[in-house]
């Protein structure tokens, strides 16, 4: 019956999101400010897909295109503790009235280390391109410790601490910079049932040169499962940079309804 009820209101949510076409992708901020963590396969290699797609036509026409590959495995690294490795790419457009007015593409590569008692090590690979926020590329090396505070079946809370090394190529002709920035992250998740589940990640980056340039990322989301393979992620994002790139705006905000695939 709860199946159900989520099935039937999640159409009622794609519908409604595909007549607005108001869909756009969220960022995914623990991949941005440490290293992503939610690599569920064991010794097999675990794969996932997610698309999403929005049209409208009459007195406007828009177009929202977004697709995501990712994999993931765990195996045995220092001193035969599990360690995580995790890689994925992705790809986001729109057009408005046949106009590109945005364009987005990433990959990453990260690896997380249990290290004792609940103390995990990590170190990231990030690339980003997307010349409407003013990047030709920006590139992200880090490593950081972290330690999940709160782990239950119910609930759970995770912090991250770490440095990172930043290499920023603009689009317009500002001077590109390069810099070394100090990264936190937090999360909480709670389970409400076996089918939903709530969870809020905050990111937050300080210019070591200059901790006044600093931005930060908030993503809060619930997560359905619809049937065995199949999920569907509802999420809003809020993102704030305090100095951004010359000509754009300080605060961002985004909002997704996303279709997964597992296998």
């Amino acid at each position: 019956m709860n199946k159900t009820m989520v099935t039937t209101a999640s159409c009622m949510v794609l519908l409604s999101q595909t007549i607005l076409a108001d869909v756009v992708k969220v960022s995914d901020v623990e991949k941005e400010y440490t290293v992503t963590s939610e690599v569920s396969a064991a010794k097999s290699l675990k794969q996932q897909l997610d698309f999403g797609l929005s049209s409208t036509t009459g007195n406007s026409e828009t177009l929202n295109i977004n697709g995501k590959y990712a994999l993931s495995v765990t195996t045995q690294g220092y001193a035969q503790r599990a360690l995580k490795v995790a890689f994925d790419a992705s790809a986001f457009m729109t057009k408005n009235d046949g106009i590109r007015d945005n364009e987005e593409y990433t990959a990453n590569l990260g690896l997380e280390q249990e290290v004792y008692e609940g103390w995990l090590g990590y170190a990231s690979l990030n690339w980003l391109r997307n010349t409407f926020r003013n990047f030709d590329n920006k590139y992200s090396v880090g490593a950081g410790v972290g330690k999940k505070v709160i782990d239950t079946m119910v609930q759970s809370l995770t912090l991250k601490l770490g440095v990172a090394y930043n290499l920023e190529d603009y689009s317009n002709s500002q001077t590109n910079s390069d810099y070394t920035s100090l990264n936190e992250y937090v999360e909480y998740q709670r389970q409400f049932n076996e089918v939903s589940r709530l969870y809020v990640k905050v990111g937050a980056s300080q210019n070591f040169d200059d901790f006044s340039d600093y931005d930060v990322l908030a993503v809060a989301g619930l997560h359905f499962a619809v049937a065995e393979n199949v999920s569907l992620s509802l999420e809003e994002e809020v993102r704030y940079d305090h100095i951004p790139p010359v000509g754009f705006d300080k605060t961002d905000t985004k909002s997704i309804v996303r279709v997964g695939y597992s296998f």
